[in-house]
């Protein structure tokens, strides 16, 4: 044994000398080198230029961190063919060329949290192989169908954290083989009854913080392979009974932080044992219009999150007190 691990890190020790000689790595980066890739990582506030020098063609993970880098073309990205994730975050980066993905057809993951992009090219994102799309904490305020091209490959696309005040049937109709779609804390007020028709294959979708104020009851029909619907932090008043309907797959529903009074009954109805929700935060009104409500959080005590910071806000008399511990004569009064 001693042996073999003498051996192994002598072929270690060698195979170090010999990438050093042979490798280097950009000014202001760190790299990691494998016989066959390499990640580079820079993270440097000075680094105000696209680190070319030091890249070399086998490196397959590249990501950049700098606040005082402002533009990409292109060409950078031809030093680095053989590209398949690559994350710009929180650089400054207000546009993109339209050919940037150009030089790197193996890419599968961009990543452009926290730049200052407002208005995207289009076709910027026409990609054979692109799954994951990441446009986290930008300006955007249209997100356009132009930018992708028909039956696009991307299983995951994070718009959260922007200004859309809307989300079109058009865009999502490029991007049928969605998995994963986040346009939580933008500023949407309505979604179409069509917008998510074409999503088959979604089976996570937050719209979080937003403006909702109300849904149509086939806004997620389409969605049946859905399991994770975030809903929380918007300003619902009310819901359609057959909303969840046919999503015999969910398993985790948050609703907390809106401005629900009731639940219509049979909302909640053929859920899994293992489906989990959240209903805190809301102004439930304690009556008989509650019962429902109330009856379900009583018999599937285990399938809901924080159940005794679930309280009424009216009427009066009820005020903060635990929906569960309510009696039948509390709730109808005779």
């Amino acid at each position: 044994m001693n042996l073999w691990l003498l051996l192994t890190l002598t072929a270690l020790a060698e195979y170090a000398y010999q990438t050093r000689g042979t490798h280097s790595c950009p000014d202001l980066c760190t790299c990691s080198f494998l016989p066959s890739s390499a990640e580079v990582v820079c993270r440097q506030s000075s680094l105000t230029y696209f680190p070319a020098d030091g890249l070399y063609p086998n490196i397959t993970r590249l990501s950049i961190q700098s606040r005082n880098l402002s533009f990409i073309t292109a060409r950078h990205l031809s030093f680095v063919p053989l590209l398949n994730h690559l994350q710009l975050y929180h650089t400054n980066l207000s546009s993109l060329p339209s050919d940037l993905l150009g030089a790197i057809p193996h890419l599968s993951t961009l990543d452009l949290t926290g730049n200052q992009l407002i208005h995207l090219p289009p076709k910027v994102f026409v990609h054979s192989l692109l799954r994951s799309l990441v446009l986290k904490n930008n300006l955007i305020e249209k997100a356009h169908g132009e930018w992708f091209s028909d039956n696009s490959s991307l299983t995951w696309l994070d718009l959260s954290g922007n200004r859309l005040t809307s989300i079109t049937a058009a865009l999502l109709q490029k991007l049928p083989h969605l998995e994963n779609l986040d346009l939580s804390h933008n500023h949407l007020q309505e979604l179409q009854p069509d917008t998510l028709a074409n999503l088959h294959h979604l089976e996570t979708l937050n719209l979080a913080g937003n403006k909702l104020i109300s849904l149509k009851p086939s806004t997620f029909s389409h969605n049946v392979k859905l399991s994770q619907l975030f809903l929380q932090e918007n300003q619902l008043r009310e819901l359609p009974v057959t909303l969840l309907q046919g999503l015999q797959h969910l398993e985790l529903l948050l609703l907390n932080q809106n401005r629900l009074r009731y639940l219509p009954s049979g909302l909640l109805d053929d859920r899994k044992s293992s489906f989990q929700m959240t209903v805190t935060g809301n102004p439930w009104q304690c009556d008989a219009n509650l019962e429902y409500l109330w009856k379900w959080l009583t018999n599937h005590p285990q399938n809901v999150f924080f159940l005794d910071e679930v309280v009424c806000d009216g009427p009066e008399a009820l005020k903060h007190k635990q929906v569960v511990s309510l009696t039948d004569s509390q709730l109808d009064p005779k």
